[in-house]
């Protein structure tokens, strides 16, 4: 799976501390922590008729995960959406649009990973994109990375980080074996996510998700795990084994990006039908009218 341009998006503009630059235009200092180290934090927002699913909570995750990364002079909430209305206004965007939100931990006044050489506060960039849902809703074939998702113990997962080398490693591996992302193994060797995206299992009409021990809690995955029972879904977070998802009868991923998409194959194994069956495709649809009548209005 590799994602297309999009001709709208040739002479879009982003914000970055205030001011709207043409994609063209460079806005980072060299010496931003985004730059130097990846110092940051990021948030995906999808914007649905003006409105944009989930804005608290991922706000919420951002402010948490500049928290315990210990950042200094974050901008107030009502800045940032600020922010994403003025770059929503300036490209004309109202909807099938996907927001890339990252907060760097600001300007260094020197090179350098020491968080005292940040002495300006925070950065703050925004990056609005007419982008539809990004996963072939017809199956997604997936192979088991040899790079593992790390636990709390050696970088929290609750902390939604730019530090995605692992991710992007993992991803090289999907691209080499000519499939559409990997699958990610925690440090026990249980199932935890793919390179992008949270995962689920059906067996016998009711779903199942890893715990979130080694996985971001993402924003979609919680909303599955709030509706679907609603509509008389079973969930459960467990510990889950490949064995568990080689056998399930259906499986599918969840991301702001991609929304609900269903995976077809894991490792060159049929999944269930090898096409996505009928709870996934009932949870895309639940997930789809819920996310464009739930959102926060913004324009």
């Amino acid at each position: 799976m590799r994602q297309s341009y999009d001709a709208r998006n040739a002479d879009l503009k982003y914000w970055v501390n205030g001011a709207l630059k043409h994609r063209d235009e460079p806005g980072l200092s060299p010496f931003d922590s985004v730059v130097q180290g990846g110092d940051a934090v990021w948030e995906g927002l999808r914007v649905y008729d003006g409105r944009i699913y989930g804005l608290d909570e991922h706000l919420d995750r951002l402010f948490a995960s500049a928290a315990a990364l210990g950042f200094e002079a974050v901008p107030a909430r009502t800045d940032i959406v600020a922010a994403v209305r003025d770059t929503l206004v300036a490209n004309e965007m109202r909807d099938g649009v996907h927001i890339r939100l990252t907060l760097t931990r600001g300007v260094k006044i020197t090179s350098g990973m020491d968080p005292r050489l940040n002495e300006s506060g925070c950065t703050l960039v925004v990056l609005a994109e007419n982008k539809a849902p990004v996963y072939d809703t017809s199956g997604l074939r997936l192979i088991t990375s040899t790079i593992r998702r790390p636990g709390p113990d050696v970088l929290d997962p609750k902390i939604h980080h730019n530090n995605l080398i692992n991710s992007i490693l993992a991803k090289m591996q999907a691209n080499l074996a000519g499939v559409d992302d990997a699958l990610m193994l925690d440090g026990c060797g249980f199932v935890a996510e793919t390179n992008a995206t949270n995962l689920f299992i059906v067996v016998r009409g009711a779903i199942k998700t890893p715990f979130g021990y080694a996985c971001p809690h993402g924003i979609t995955r919680a909303t599955v795990l709030r509706i679907a029972p609603e509509d008389g879904i079973a969930t459960t977070e467990a510990d889950l084994s490949l064995t568990d998802f080689y056998t399930a009868d259906e499986v599918f991923c969840t991301g702001t990006m991609g929304e609900i998409a269903g995976v077809t194959e894991i490792d060159g194994r049929r999944i269930g039908t090898g096409s996505p069956g009928p709870v996934t495709s009932r949870i895309a649809a639940l997930y789809q009218a819920y996310a464009r009548s739930n959102g926060i209005p913004i324009l």
